[in-house]
């Protein structure tokens, strides 16, 4: 019995001392992919804590697909608190502060998105999941296979997690993993009331609207298979013929047409730009004549009415007085109805006239409702959001000595 005691006593303290051995080879395999996995968790929050009403459209798109009722307020607030969660997650794993709960979360996080890309793969309700906001765009199969493969990073972490060495006393590493939410709520915040810092977006300063809606010389176009279907009038049976060649379109004795299936199986080159357009309701489709002025042209961007903000209404129109009178072009653009519009223009006394745009460009041009876009010959000049618009064109006025 003693001699069992004394193997045991043997046996653990050989343990004790092979983990020992282990324990620094495993902290720095663990540290290694907490790095890799923070990384991309600090990239993906910080380019949706910039840009949090892109990722807000986003999430009224997975909401329509799934049938979800919107509501836009909430809707806005849970996007910042959730980017606020996923980039302090990725500070969290990278400074090891509350590395039990920041990997926990982390897994419990890519749990769920691994299960939500897989339904998007799988059905494309969504096109674009929006992981990376606008800054890089992957196909849905793509984010899936990138969720599996965190989803193994984060499992791994939580096996060398017992293996790290906190340096932080309780208090300090509250304070710190605090700090990480408020820095990313406090960048969103300050992107709402400004503009995204960095705009990935095709109507970012300096781009041609005109040149990126072209589609170039040879590019490749979208290339698409068509079946028929023909009903046989003696056995009723139908049957599917995958080119026109192979119908019995000439047989009206024994086959009678039913319907034909169109599919796209290779999609053509699409130009960055190719949904804008601005409609008048006198002369139609204006698009050509405004991106083609040679003078500075004042869009005034407010895709949707009913949250325009219309304290900024009075600026604008100072904008629109000052720029008419010295024959500068000066529209709202909007996805509005005529019924709305004319409600809108009643209730804060808007002086600038109002021209149709569909509501997704008018959402990527600018984030922010309303916002203030400069054209110069098809070139975006300047813009910014209209809570700004005293300085900002002040500003611009000054630059362009006008």
């Amino acid at each position: 019995m003693i001699s069992d005691t004394l193997n045991n006593i043997n046996n653990e303290l050989k343990t004790k001392l092979v983990n020992q051995e282990q324990a620094p080879s495993f902290r720095v395999i663990g540290l290694i992919l907490r790095i890799i996995f923070g990384l991309v968790f600090i990239y993906s929050g910080f380019v949706k804590a910039i840009d949090p009403l892109g990722h807000t459209y986003k999430m009224f798109d997975y909401f329509q697909a799934m049938g979800v009722p919107m509501l836009y307020y909430p809707t806005l607030w849970g996007s910042v608190f959730m980017i606020a969660f996923e980039f302090a997650i990725g500070l969290g794993l990278i400074t090891g502060i509350h590395l039990k709960f920041f990997s926990w979360s982390a897994l419990l996080f890519m749990v769920a998105m691994t299960s939500l890309t897989l339904w998007l793969a799988t059905t494309n309700a969504v096109a674009d999941c929006g992981c990376f906001g606008d800054a890089l765009k992957l196909t849905n199969w793509e984010t899936f296979w990138k969720n599996v493969i965190l989803l193994v990073i984060i499992i791994a972490i939580l096996f060398f997690e017992k293996y790290n060495k906190p340096y932080l006393s309780p208090l300090p590493s509250k304070l710190v993993a605090l700090s990480f939410f408020v820095f990313s709520i406090t960048l969103s915040i300050y992107c709402l009331q400004n503009l995204p810092l960095i705009d990935f977006l095709p109507y970012k300063v300096g781009n041609n609207i005109y040149e990126l809606m072209k589609i170039p010389e040879g590019a490749p176009a979208d290339e698409y298979s068509t079946s028929f279907t023909y009903k046989n009038k003696v056995s009723g049976e139908e049957k599917v013929f995958e080119s026109l060649s192979e119908t019995p379109w000439n047989d009206t004795i024994n086959w009678e047409y039913v319907s034909q299936n169109t599919k796209l199986i290779k999609k053509g080159y699409e130009p960055p730009i190719h949904d804008f357009s601005i409609e008048s309701p006198e002369d139609g489709d204006i698009t050509e004549e405004v991106l083609q002025d040679s003078n500075y042209v004042f869009l005034f961007i407010m895709y949707n009415l009913n949250r325009a903000n219309e304290n900024a209404v009075e600026e604008l129109n100072h904008i629109y007085t000052q720029m008419n009178e010295k024959g500068y072009r000066v529209m709202a653009l909007t996805a509005a109805t005529p019924d709305i519009i004319d409600r809108f223009i009643q209730t804060s006394e808007a002086l600038f006239p109002f021209y149709t745009t569909d509501a997704i460009p008018l959402k990527t041009m600018i984030r922010a409702n309303p916002g203030v876009m400069v054209l110069k010959e098809g070139v975006v000049i300047d813009k910014w959001n209209a809570n700004n618009t005293k300085q900002s064109f002040e500003k611009f006025l000054l630059k362009n000595n006008i």
